[in-house]
């Protein structure tokens, strides 16, 4: 670092996981091979959540000491614990945990408890006194760099992201040459969101979704697109206009193709579903949502 500059913020903290579910180990979960992966993206999502940045917050090891799960964590920016700890705070951090976990393990719900540590202080006693949890956790420096296992799982998780966005690419006919931003290589701010309810991953959207939405959406294209174009430049108007113009004689399907294509080209990786679900949902078109989220396939949710 150049002289004068200054000293990085870094800080320390454990975060205790136990499930209130006695059919639920995590410790049990997180020792099996093949649930360790799956646990550790659950953790690694929910995290990111809290903070609003996949590299918001490092995970240096988990310890698996029945019947918690302890996960040793590192902060690099203030700013970046305050956020996870506000999350922490007002339960969105739990709720997304049991999202997570339920998602990945293909599960029914995760009742979870949650306790937070720096050293020997106990945080949930002083998580209104937002400052002095900072300077507990900044107190705490890491002790370690992140564990070996950790840099397999981390390698093991981008794989995995990666591998998902490869299987959706390969299912659209003829679409190889469409700019489908692959899922692993950068995840979006915003990485869930809700939906009647419920917690999605905010992936990218994929050959299959467009393909769905072009058969399915019908005339309200336009409107999809007018919802669209209050934050994508290039679906202003009088754009909109000029595809109804341009594709008026091969019909509604692919004047909704190209309209989201227009979208998916000018946003790259920030054509998230969680955008197009949003633009469904205001004009109406809830079932063409559910049905992009795999909805139908399930059971009636309340």
């Amino acid at each position: 670092k150049m002289a004068g500059s200054p000293t990085p913020w870094i800080g320390s903290a454990y975060l205790f996981l136990q499930s209130t579910c006695k059919t639920i180990a995590l410790p049990s979960l997180y020792e099996s091979s093949q649930k360790k992966p799956r646990v550790f993206k659950a953790l690694k999502l929910a995290l990111a959540d809290s903070t609003g940045s996949v590299n918001g917050v490092d995970m240096l090891k988990v310890h698996c000491s029945h019947p918690h799960l302890i996960v040793q964590l590192r902060f690099c920016k203030r700013e970046n614990c305050r956020r996870f700890l506000r999350s922490y705070r007002e339960g969105a951090l739990l709720k997304s945990l049991q999202s997570h976990l339920q998602l990945s393990l293909a599960t029914t719900t995760v009742p979870l408890q949650v306790e937070l540590k720096a050293g020997s202080e106990h945080l949930d006693r002083m998580l209104k006194d937002e400052d002095h949890c900072l300077e507990c956790i900044y107190r705490e420096k890491p002790d370690r760099l992140p564990d070996e296992e950790i840099t397999e799982l981390e390698e093991c998780f981008k794989s995995l992201m990666l591998h998902q966005s490869t299987n959706n690419n390969v299912a659209g006919k003829g679409c190889s040459s469409l700019p489908y931003p692959p899922q692993g290589s950068s995840l979006p701010p915003q990485v869930t969101f809700i939906f009647q309810g419920q917690q999605f991953d905010n992936r990218a959207i994929t050959s299959d979704d467009h393909q769905k939405f072009a058969k399915s959406v019908s005339k309200k294209w336009k409107q999809v697109g007018r919802s669209l174009q209050k934050s994508c430049r290039a679906l202003r108007d009088p754009v909109i206009d000029n595809l109804a113009l341009e594709y008026d004689r091969e019909g509604l399907y692919e004047q909704a193709y190209q309209m989201l294509l227009r979208f998916i080209q000018s946003e790259g990786k920030k054509a998230t579903i969680a955008r197009l679900i949003a633009a469904l949902e205001e004009n109406g078109l809830v079932s063409l949502a559910e049905e992009l989220l795999g909805l139908h396939s399930n059971e009636d949710c309340s």
